[in-house]
């Protein structure tokens, strides 16, 4: 397997790089065509590395790529899911080199998808074509691959997909190459997710922009307004202050948070990383359990009034922001979502309405460590890096590994190989070329074990 891995290392390069250059952005029609040719790219490959009954599915959006390689209907099953599509890769003027140009510099790949998720998904298109031709027995089970085009906008036509291909889609677990590890001499495996309320919210005053001094202090400014009832959503704790927003809240025991304290972590590397001075975050918790067992609230955009050059002196008529909560076990979106919505509109000041449209969302997950597949891919990477990984919680959502469990009945194991620096959904993502080779070095080493398990 590493002669195979050592002799094509350049060419699996070199076809990720191509299919880099793909601008598949959901997020903008523009790019629509794109989309579609990065799902061309990806069938042809799959079916370039052996992948049978490989097709472009179609959905209401954009397409899902299916295929799979059944060794026998005695044998277990791997349902792989992955998503070609990427972000938006404003501001392009921050990127030190153009987003959809990819190049490798300091033994790392730039561009806009390198780590998410299509470094981390063509890793198992390159993991199974070597499984077919480097000698080492073959394909040792049955694997279904379902790639997506719309996970970076909600995955708004997977479930329905799901629901309707549920024979198709029969298995006994689901692999996910979409999180990271702790660092490349420190393995980990996600066991946790958090979950996801997202919503745009539009203040609204006066019927038109008004000129600053002829109206000024004699109406609600907007943007004076959203601003003081965004800055209202936290105390000076860091606590979220929406009634009844705790109340599900899976609080972890010391025990438990002793565990998670155990995992390498430094608090002045984490400050230098991304240039601050200081951490901040909710009163009584490490940087490390904020960004993993606790709900949060970040404004993620916000905008109003006249942003061009120069001055213009206007009391805008409309404020705008959108905003995110990440959720924990056992908080719901729907939940955190009605809770959203009435405390916002009720904290609107006299002089202006609100209006609160809900964005997607979706709910936290904890993955089991005592599984068959965990320890399957504990195994695999305790093989490929040389030390047993760290089983972690992750900050981020993946709210399709939720419907997975309700829909199919089938838990995930979350095998990702990014690093929390890669700068995902940032200027300047990026992915190792270390991580892409051992990604593709060690999805083989799970197939096998997991069907060698009993």
């Amino acid at each position: 397997m590493a002669n195979y891995l050592a002799d094509n290392q350049t060419r699996f390069l070199n076809e990720l790089m191509d299919w880099l250059r793909i601008p598949s952005v959901s997020a903008d029609p523009k790019f629509h065509a794109d989309v579609l040719k990065a799902a061309d790219f990806l069938k042809t490959r799959l079916e370039e590395a052996g992948v049978q009954n490989v097709e472009i599915c179609p959905t209401a959006g954009n397409p899902i790529v299916y295929g799979d390689y059944i060794v026998s209907p005695e044998a277990k099953t791997v349902l792989v899911y992955g998503h070609y599509d990427v972000q938006p890769a404003d501001p392009y003027e921050l990127w030190t080199s153009p987003p959809f140009e990819p190049v490798i510099k300091d033994e790392k790949i730039y561009a806009r998808g390198a780590c998410d998720d299509k470094g981390q998904v063509y890793m198992h298109v390159k993991a199974f074509e070597m499984m077919m031709r480097d000698g080492q027995g073959g394909v040792p089970c049955n694997i279904k691959f379902m790639f997506e085009g719309e996970e970076e906008i909600g995955s708004n036509n997977l479930e329905i997909f799901v629901k309707a291909n549920k024979e198709k889609l029969k298995a006994d677990v689901i692999l996910i190459s979409d999180t990271g590890i702790l660092a490349n001499d420190v393995p980990s495996i996600e066991v946790g997710l958090r979950g996801l309320s997202y919503h745009e919210v539009t203040v609204t005053g006066p019927n038109r922009d008004l000129h600053s001094g002829l109206y000024g202090g004699a109406v609600q400014n907007p943007i004076n307004a959203l601003c003081e009832m965004i800055a209202s959503l936290h105390d000076a704790n860091g606590h979220i202050t929406i009634p009844g927003f705790y109340d599900n809240v899976d609080e972890l025991s010391a025990d438990e948070r002793a565990e998670m304290a155990k995992a390498p972590f430094s608090e002045e590397e984490f400050k230098k990383s991304i240039g601050l001075p200081d951490s901040y975050g909710e009163k009584g918790y490490s940087s490390m359990e904020r960004t993993s067992i606790r709900p949060t609230l970040d404004v993620n955009g916000i905008w109003g009034g006249y942003t061009g050059e120069g001055a213009k002196t206007v009391i805008a008529s409309q404020a705008h922001a959108k905003i995110s909560m990440r959720l924990v076990p056992h908080q719901t979106s729907d939940e955190i979502t009605a809770l959203f919505q009435k405390h916002f509109t009720s904290i609107a000041p006299q002089g202006v309405t609100v209006e609160v449209r809900p964005h997607h969302g979706g709910e936290p997950v904890v993955t089991p460590t005592n599984s068959v597949a965990y320890k399957a891919a504990a195994d695999a990477m305790e093989t490929t890096f040389g030390k047993r990984p760290v089983p972690t919680r992750g900050g981020g959502s993946i709210p399709i590994v939720a419907m997975f469990k309700s829909e199919l009945g089938l838990d995930t194991v979350l095998l990702g190989f990014g690093l929390d620096s890669d700068a995902i959904h940032s200027p300047n993502e990026h992915f190792g070329v270390f991580n892409f080779l051992k990604g593709i070095e060690t999805i083989p080493h799970f197939y096998r074990n997991y069907a060698a398990a009993k």
